[in-house]
């Protein structure tokens, strides 16, 4: 990109050696060589690259090219922040980059840019951003849920990571997406990410947006990298801000804590202002219920998945765990329709549970994940059964039949379809604790990855509960033996969601629920031992979730709309979109937050709760889809699509089974304390 040599520039930052009682200790470590470079484009030709020194050891320089070029750039450093001003003597159209050498061997680093890059991605195909395809990335900050990058020494344990800080009031949209592009307007988003220069590890942070070696449009998808340039009038000027931050950590897990706090205290995201009180939202979604009913088919349910945004019309598609969820919203229903007197919703949720009491299993015991009466073929042409679906189907179960028990009703067919089907998955774990990923009906294996284990803890450690059988409770901590060795110890959390086999949100999401339900059902060492366990991972599913609010250009919908994306998270290297998945992390996080008197966990709750409601769709606030209560799945909040719309907007196709049933579970909190230590 560009290189030049500064004398060593000593500078002096906050770093977070370890955390003592949610404080900080404060180190100073030394920076090395700074390079700086700035590309100018006059439209209708190339961009012309110009690499800037300045003198070395002063607190304030200029960065200054070789040959005059009409902006005036001043570089000041501060403590651990470092404030660019450019200023034009004339119309320009740029691009800024910077890049720090870490000093550190590249083939000894891991890096981290929270929400979509964890160590190396090598979980992620090279059809995604991954080491299999390149060992240096740049990336546009709104991809990031901090805009941020890190760069972390396994070997000596040293970190260093930049992170932008702006108002980020501003985007604008472009005519194409690769290339040198000019922004029809002021945006905000600048870039972040490492590359390998000579074997060491570099941080690379510019502004505005410019991606390398590929950009990422659409799942599965690389395209040839992008380079944005803004226009600064003459006379005006431009600040721009990063943090700095060094340190050392134990490991990649201790990175993650470390920086997740460092986050949180920088950016200290407040709650959004809306107007839904749980009771409105609950109310509201009752709208999915009642309109998505379906019932001309052996199996009733709610209609919940692959649904056309633009008319939300009901589908003969019946789909019990993610991404349909049938089970848990019929339960749902159930409950909420006998609270309030709604005779429809509780007619339908027991003509549910009635339908699948009798359909709704395979001839090998295992529940009939995913129905397609329409054309009565096996989603994907496969008959392959999950783990997580059937997990997802008997936690609903248990949460049905408890409810009915302390009402007075009792379902023995259940129950004994219920420990039939137990005893099936109990015959599929492996020696060491862990589950397929996918399996046929007749017990053969069709995925041996052992990435999904933590959703099946869930309900084995119910069924302890509920049967008070010991031979459950073993089960479920033998996955937690595995998810302690091979997820959580080794910061390797992939493999959770049906359509991809990557890092994701949902893998540490799940695998600190799993460790929340063990600690809730032990005792004294062996409950702070899974505590901790719990309170690891909550760190990384936290840190797919935002801090900060992406700026949208003036017609993508969301942004129109008011959409502020703290709260939200991102769901994989694979989907680069944000969803409203939370489902009872929020009871986990507010646990946590008791136990470790760490207030944080609790605040943050607060903000994932009133953001992820902003899309309610109710009459005159509809939200960009068609009926009220169906809430909105895909949120496209940066340059990534499904094939459809872009960002601003929805895929055309979506499923609110599960984010109904996503948002239901966040507002009604200690469900799973009720249920487990009664």
């Amino acid at each position: 990109m560009y290189s030049m040599q500064i004398k060593r520039i000593i500078l002096y930052f906050v770093a977070v050696l370890c955390l003592l009682n949610g404080g900080y200790i404060i180190a100073q470590v030394p920076l090395t060589n700074i390079d700086a470079s700035i590309a100018l484009k006059i439209p209708g030709n190339d961009a012309i690259n110009y690499p800037l020194k300045g003198a070395a050891g002063e607190q304030s320089i200029q960065l200054k090219a070789d040959k005059d070029i009409p902006v005036i750039i001043t570089r000041t450093i501060k403590g651990n922040s470092m404030e660019v001003v450019i200023q034009a003597n004339e119309d320009v159209y740029f691009n800024f980059k910077q890049r720090i050498n870490t000093s550190y061997s590249h083939n000894d680093c891991q890096f981290y840019m929270p929400g979509f890059w964890y160590r190396r991605n090598l979980r992620s195909p090279k059809e995604a951003p991954s080491f299999h395809t390149s060992d240096s990335w740049t990336v546009r900050e709104d991809r990031l849920s901090v805009p941020m990058t890190a760069v972390f020494n396994e070997k000596t344990g040293d970190y260093l990571s930049v992170m932008r800080m702006d108002d980020f009031t501003h985007e604008a949209l472009t005519t194409h997406k690769e290339g040198e592009v000019i922004v029809s307007g002021k945006t905000s988003i600048g870039y972040t990410g490492f590359e390998n220069v000579d074997n060491s590890a570099n941080l690379s942070f510019g502004f505005p947006y410019y991606e390398t070696p590929k950009t990422y449009i659409r799942k599965l998808t690389l395209a040839p990298p992008v380079e944005a340039f803004q226009h600064l009038g003459k006379g005006e000027s431009i600040q721009l801000t990063w943090l700095l931050q060094s340190g050392k950590a134990t490991d990649f897990s201790g990175l993650i804590r470390q920086l997740w706090d460092y986050s949180y205290d920088t950016w200290r995201p407040e709650p959004v202002e809306t107007p839904f009180s749980d009771d409105f939202v609950k109310e509201t979604m009752t709208g999915f219920f009642t309109q998505s009913f379906v019932s001309d088919y052996p199996l009733k349910f709610n209609s919940g998945e692959a649904m056309v945004v633009a008319t939300c019309e009901s589908l003969g598609r019946a789909e019990i765990g993610f991404v349909g969820r049938v089970l848990l919203n019929a339960f749902n229903a159930l409950e909420y329709g006998l609270q309030h007197d709604r005779s429809e919703l509780v007619s339908n949720s027991y003509a549910v549970f009635e339908s699948y009491l009798e359909h709704g299993f395979t001839p090998g015991g295992f529940f009939r994940e995913f129905v397609n009466f329409e054309d009565n073929k096996p989603k994907g042409n496969t008959i392959n059964h999950s783990i997580r679906r059937q997990s997802e189907g008997i936690y609903a179960m248990f949460h049905f039949l408890q409810y009915e028990k302390e009402n007075g009703r009792k379902h023995p067919e259940w129950e004994s379809k219920l420990k039939t089907l137990l005893q099936q998955i109990l015959l599929l774990q492996k020696s060491d604790g862990s589950f397929p990923r996918k399996f046929n009906d007749d017990f053969s294996i069709a995925d041996e990855s052992g990435g999904s284990t933590p959703s099946v803890t869930l309900p084995l450690v119910m069924a302890y509960r509920y049967f008070n059988d010991k031979e459950y409770l073993a089960a479920a901590k033998k996955t937690g033996g595995y998810l302690e060795r091979e997820i959580i110890s080794k910061a390797d959390y992939f493999s959770s969601t049906l359509d991809a086999n990557c890092e994701d949100k949902e893998a540490s999401l799940y695998a600190a629920t799993a460790m929340y339900y063990l600690a809730l059902v032990s005792k004294g060492n062996e409950q702070q031992h899974y505590a901790d366990l719990c309170r690891q991972a909550s760190y990384f599913a936290l840190s797919w979730y935002y801090m900060w609010d992406v700026p949208f250009a003036p017609g993508q919908m969301i942004g129109d709309i008011g959409l502020k994306t703290r709260g939200w998270g991102n769901v994989s290297v694979e989907n680069n979109h944000i969803d409203v998945f939370v489902f009872e992390f929020g009871s986990v996080l507010n646990w946590l937050s008791k136990r470790y008197d760490e207030p944080r966990f609790n605040n943050f709750v607060k903000v994932i709760s009133t953001s992820m409601r902003q899309l309610l769709p109710f009459e005159n606030h509809l939200c960009g889809v068609a009926k009220t209560g169906y809430y909105p799945e895909v949120v496209q909040h940066t340059n990534w699509d499904y094939g459809k719309n872009g960002k601003g907007f929805y895929n055309d196709i979506f499923a609110p089974g599960w984010t109904v049933a996503s948002l239901w579970e966040l507002l009604s909190p200690g469900r799973t304390e009720k249920f487990l230590l009664k």
